[in-house]
């Protein structure tokens, strides 16, 4: 048995008697700069609206630009994130469960917040680490929309935001184990939850509802161009209390934390044992 090998097997277990994998696939300095790089770029895309100085008189047309080269900029981040850092068996892995996530967001469709989709997700990053976690998020996400014919112009968005819930289920600490595991990943299943609808509500809500601007007719919770922050962050809080807080993304927590507490476990068990596999053989 190799040192790698009886490192792993000295572990403790947890409650699924499993192993506890803390040497994950991990992120070199090139491409955590590019994932950084990126990520930055793609909040001010989305939260723009907040920050936007405009002049009198001055047009205002939301970055359909980035939305061109979002795809572009995410591939490049996939690209150096998997570059010698995921052999032959983490990419099946890999892929069998961005097709399962596919198939499990057809089946909920999205309807009240009913996205199976989440919590295999978090499942897979709190194993396999975030790096793993962020390209499957990206992953599931371009594949459910080929499922779903859900392509358009938020595909990108929605792909990296949900690449941000599994890096940040792979952040999770690694030396909580047993119950206290299932019960941490509930609790950030349904945070990532909430969270995942309000950066996407960023991204449509001038979209939603228009911009408001002098001579044209816009709603009270429209975005107002050169608006102070307050009062813009006050009516896209309304926004996103009446349109998503109260429904879909609660619909989304609840279905997470059922899934986890639920299958979580066994799910858990049987992908530390492909972890296991995969992460030792390739040394």
């Amino acid at each position: 048995m190799s040192r790698s090998t009886r490192r792993l097997a000295s572990r403790s277990t947890d409650l699924t008697g499993s192993f506890l994998l803390d040497d994950r696939l991990r992120v070199g300095p090139r491409s955590a700069l590019v994932l950084a790089l990126v990520s930055v770029v793609g909040f001010m895309m989305l939260a723009w609206p907040f920050f936007l100085e405009v002049g009198d008189g001055q047009r205002v047309d939301p970055p359909f630009l980035f939305v061109a080269l979002m795809p572009l900029l995410l591939l490049m981040v996939l690209a150096e994130m998997t570059e010698g850092g995921m052999d032959a068996r983490v990419v099946a892995v890999l892929g069998l469960l961005s097709a399962i996530n596919g198939v499990l967001r057809g089946l909920g469709a999205g309807v009240a917040g009913l996205e199976l989709i989440f919590f295999l997700l978090i499942l897979g990053a709190r194993v396999f680490g975030p790096v793993f976690g962020f390209v499957l998020g990206c992953t599931s996400l371009f594949v459910s929309a080929l499922f779903t014919a859900g392509v358009g112009p938020w595909l990108p968005f929605q792909m990296l935001v949900a690449g941000w819930v599994g890096m940040g289920a792979g952040f999770l600490p690694r030396r909580v184990s047993g119950r206290a595991e299932i019960w941490m990943l509930v609790a950030y299943g349904v945070v990532a939850a909430y969270a995942y609808g309000l950066l996407m509500n960023m991204w449509g809500w001038p979209l939603a509802l228009g911009i408001e601007v002098p001579g044209y007719e816009a709603t009270s919770l429209s975005y107002v161009a050169g608006a102070p922050l307050g009062e813009n962050l006050h009516r896209f809080g309304v926004y996103t209390l009446v349109t998503s807080t109260g429904g879909w993304d609660t619909g989304r927590a609840i279905t997470n934390a059922v899934a986890i507490a639920v299958l979580g476990p066994s799910v858990l068990a049987s992908l530390r044992r492909v972890a296991r596999k995969a992460l030792v053989e390739r040394r």
